[in-house]
């Protein structure tokens, strides 16, 4: 690490800076703070800015959602593309 991106910090990629706030919420839902997950109206909405800026999209065309099952938790994210986009 060179001094100077220790004194002005370096900038983290869109990319990990997600996973990173993914580890967070997912870490602190865990921790056993609630039954009902209070973030994913939250989530839902930051996940149609960050796809905003690449694909138009409206808000109602991402659904998340979080089953719980025994031990294990699926984080699900459905998304409705544009018909120009679908392969």
């Amino acid at each position: 690490m060179s001094l100077l991106s220790f004194l002005l910090g370096e900038k983290k990629k869109t990319a990990s800076v997600a996973k990173e706030r993914l580890q967070i919420i997912l870490a602190h839902e865990r921790s056993g703070r609630g039954s009902r997950p209070d973030y994913l109206p939250a989530l839902q909405r930051e996940l149609v800015a960050v796809i905003s800026k690449y694909v138009s999209i409206r808000p109602e065309d991402i659904k998340v959602n979080l089953q719980r099952q025994d031990n294990l938790e699926v984080l699900e994210v459905k998304l409705e593309l544009p018909d120009g986009l679908r392969g």
